[in-house]
């Protein structure tokens, strides 16, 4: 797992980046597909978006504020959390020929 957070100089901006590897793409498409939903409660201040590239999801937020960056990417761990314990209880995804 890798982050990177900064200031971005045009927009004045705070911005956080989080990519998380799976050990298949299938897996990062089902996180993405489970955690997409979760709209900001807030309709101003901060945008996330959400993608996967090959077996990685990647996260990046921008907020106009520490504390509601801080309140967002938080909550967003532990929605992660719930969803990486429900994938390792149910196991490795598996096809069948239905």
């Amino acid at each position: 797992m890798s982050t990177d957070g900064e200031i971005n100089q045009e927009t004045g901006k705070l911005e956080f980046s989080l990519d998380v590897p799976f050990p298949s793409s299938s897996e990062a498409s089902i996180a993405l597909r489970s955690l997409s939903p979760d709209r900001e409660p807030r309709r101003g201040g901060i945008s996330k978006r959400l993608a996967v590239t090959g077996n990685t999801l990647s996260v990046r937020w921008s907020a106009d504020e520490a504390r509601i960056l801080r309140v967002s990417v938080n909550s967003f761990l532990d929605h992660l959390s719930l969803v990486l314990e429900t994938m390792e209880t149910f196991g490795p995804l598996v096809h069948s020929g239905i």
